[in-house]
């Protein structure tokens, strides 16, 4: 059945290329291509493997638009590394995670300096691994050590720690991104209030009383 279709895909090549007039001077060129292919299919091809259906092996990851845009916010908009968190985001989107790990590897290696590359590298490891895995931990402590100042890794660690269910690690990196945080900012509002209902959901929980979700 396989070598049958493989001479129908043939003659319509021909068909096509006829209809198309392509110049005969090329028609060489075009046989010795559909030769190749056959000549593949006659050393790799196994027709007789029965057909099975395969499930996508990708799963679409969750990217919080709010997060994304605070952290534009936190670390300026068109910047060298803005585009980098666009296609980062739409990879683990589309569930490609190893890939947008990959593509913030590159963007680092022409920016070994930029904290907030180092910064959305350790998010990615995050959502790759499941966790703050060493390689995430690392990113992070590199954007740390570059930027000391800055209150973006530090939060993005504790974003990356709630993922995680560890809520005393995320309010001990809040608590310092929102001190390093300067006064009037609409970033740093935002990380108290996020830091206000992470305390109110910590004290229900020592009081014993049922979490919110």
């Amino acid at each position: 059945m396989g070598w049958l279709v493989l001479v129908l895909i043939g003659v319509g090549a021909a068909a096509l290329l006829w209809r198309l007039r392509l110049p005969r001077m090329l028609w060489s060129f075009a046989g010795a291509a559909l030769m190749l292919g056959a000549a593949g299919y006659a050393l790799q091809g196994r027709p007789m493997l029965p057909g099975r259906p395969t499930e996508a092996s990708k799963v679409p990851g969750v990217v919080e638009p709010v997060m994304s845009e605070l952290r534009l916010k936190m670390f300026g908009r068109f910047t060298f590394a803005e585009p980098y968190f666009v296609a980062a985001d739409a990879l683990q989107r589309s569930g490609a995670k190893g890939s947008a790990v990959s593509l913030l590897i590159g963007g680092i290696a022409s920016a070994k300096q930029n904290a907030a590359l180092w910064t959305a590298l350790g998010q990615a490891y995050a959502a790759h691994d499941g966790s703050v895995s060493a390689p995430s931990r690392f990113a992070f402590d590199q954007a740390m050590r570059l930027a000391p100042e800055h209150p973006g890794p530090p939060f993005f660690l504790g974003v990356a720690y709630l993922d995680e269910g560890q809520f005393a690690e995320t309010r001990k990196w809040w608590a310092r991104a929102y001190r390093l945080s300067p006064p009037g900012t609409s970033y740093r509002d935002e990380i108290g209030t996020r830091l206000r209902l992470l305390d109110r959901y910590l004290a229900e929980e020592g009081a014993g009383a049922t979490p919110a979700p």
